[in-house]
């Protein structure tokens, strides 16, 4: 582990001080790393990766002896020297050949990382097709009952989210959507076993529809991944716990009688007193007029008769 360097001037002290817990962190830097063998495959698939996720990504071109499931103290290392919290590790061998890694750190820990076994891959100078912005935000489609119910599939899914996640938005700009990611779970197996996994990513030309919104085509950009789960590590409950932990600045203070939806719409919630049908002023018509729904009594006249 490395010693935490005290400031010494006031440049280093804004290094370390842009290093510590924010209430609105950082966005996420990852580190793309080659192991000590790698296939023309898992480099060409960390090259591509790389092009995605920049300008906020460490591509690391030399070899290292590193096995984050065997051996974590080699990334959380880079990961606290370079100050990521993502990680890529490409690894080839013959027990598992063309082998992705892809994890998260917490306070420079690992919590949670999903070994992926590339089957079939499409680099983008194969595709050679239109490409996207660097630093642009992707649209990404996760299709399969499985991302909602298989445990693996929802750890991936949280992973890439995270992954290539960039930085917060609050509006978002038909124009600037120029890349799309698809990530499509396949059927599984007749033994049970979990099927393939297809990482596809396209790029969006907006066409003339003769209506307000434009007609969008796609066209496939690259990277194109065919991948198996392998070996999924599962956070620490305690750990989990504080990395989801959300600031109290950042919590939203409940107002009464107002709930959002889902798409974040407003609704409130009116309580109103017992109302009198009879004392609410409406239109004035004779079908309405008092008179005509309760007629009154008729009066009885009584007459005086004087007595001889």
């Amino acid at each position: 582990m490395l010693v935490q360097p005290k400031a010494k001037n006031a440049r280093s002290k804004r290094f370390l001080a842009n290093r510590e817990a924010k209430v609105v962190e950082n966005v996420k830097t990852a580190i793309f790393v080659r192991g000590s063998k790698t296939s023309k495959v898992i480099q060409d698939t960390l090259k591509d990766l790389y092009s995605l996720r920049k300008p906020d990504a460490i591509n690391f071109t030399k070899k290292n002896e590193i096995h984050p499931f065997d051996d974590e103290t080699s990334i959380e290392f880079f990961a606290r020297k370079n100050d990521s919290s993502l990680f890529a590790v490409g690894i080839h061998s013959k027990k598992r050949p063309h082998n992705l890694i892809l994890g998260r750190l917490f306070n420079y820990q690992i919590l949670d990382m999903i070994e992926l076994g590339i089957e079939q891959y499409k680099s983008m100078e194969e595709l050679k097709s239109k490409m996207c912005s660097v630093g642009n935000k992707p649209l990404m489609v996760f299709n399969g009952e499985g991302f909602g119910q298989n445990e693996d599939l929802i750890r991936l899914k949280s992973i890439l989210l995270d992954f290539f996640r960039g930085e917060t938005a609050d509006k978002v700009s038909l124009k600037g959507l120029e890349y799309v990611i698809t990530v499509t779970a396949g059927p599984q197996g007749p033994n049970g076993e979990q099927g393939l996994v297809y990482f596809r990513t396209y790029t969006t030309g907006l066409k003339k529809s003769g209506m307000r919104q434009p007609r969008v085509e796609l066209e496939e950009m690259g990277p194109s991944l065919d991948m198996r789960i392998r070996r999924v590590r599962y956070p620490v409950e305690d750990m989990w716990k504080l990395a989801i932990k959300v600031p109290k600045e950042l919590k939203e203070v409940k107002v009464k009688n107002i709930t959002r939806d889902g798409l974040g719409d407003k609704y409130g919630r009116v309580h109103l007193g017992k109302q009198d049908i009879n004392k609410i002023q409406t239109r004035k018509v004779k079908a309405l007029k008092k008179s005509l729904d309760q007629k009154p009594a008729k009066k009885q006249r009584t007459m005086n008769v004087d007595s001889d």
